[in-house]
């Protein structure tokens, strides 16, 4: 059985996906402050008083074998612009999720989310042959909502009520799914935004 925690780095064209280590702190603190992200009320991004918290709670996930997160990396900058990880790993059901993803505001809506998805993707279906691969987003993130479906994944459905935030609102979560059969054809089009975007 392949090790889907593996602490392995994925290059790319655009970006480079590192494993998320303690030295990063800064550099997330920083990317996070490109458009204050952790004001963003339905999701959630390290602010200056919360990185030791996110990067302790990140780092127990991994140690426990629930997640493997990343720094995502621009190359051309060489600057740290988000993060994101594996997570509900389950790797006897071959079933993986996608999430904690988010990206300073100058990379977003390029190719950088594109490209993080596609090695994440090619990890999981041709690396590890999963058989499902995951995404969940709360109701109220319409962007992150439009950006799963651009890459192909197909809404499965809401769980109402279904987590309380930091805040005490209820979150509503949408799942979203890409599956084995789908993934040659998810492939070539993913294949084909970031050949455009070049």
């Amino acid at each position: 059985m392949p090790d889907w925690l593996s602490d392995e780095r994925m290059p790319g064209n655009v970006v480079t996906l590192e494993p998320l280590r303690p030295s990063h702190r800064e550099a997330l603190v920083e990317a996070a402050s490109d458009g204050k992200l952790w004001e963003l009320w339905y999701t959630v991004a390290p602010s200056p008083s919360s990185i030791d918290d996110y990067l302790a709670a990140a780092l127990r996930d991994k140690e426990a074998g629930r997640s493997l997160p990343f720094v995502v990396v621009e190359n051309a900058s060489n600057t740290v612009v988000g993060s994101t990880r594996f997570l509900n790993i389950e790797a006897s059901h071959r079933h993986v999720e996608i999430g904690h993803t988010w990206y300073s505001q100058r990379v977003q809506r390029t190719a950088v989310n594109t490209e993080c998805k596609w090695l994440l993707l090619s990890r999981a279906f041709d690396q590890f042959a999963a058989i499902a691969v995951e995404f969940r987003t709360h109701w109220h993130n319409k962007a992150s909502r439009e950006a799963i479906a651009r890459l192909g994944a197909k809404q499965d459905g809401v769980l109402r009520s279904h987590q309380l935030g930091p805040d005490g609102t209820i979150r509503d979560t949408v799942v979203f799914s890409i599956i084995q059969s789908e993934w040659p054809t998810v492939k070539r089009h993913l294949q084909f935004q970031l050949a455009r975007r070049r």
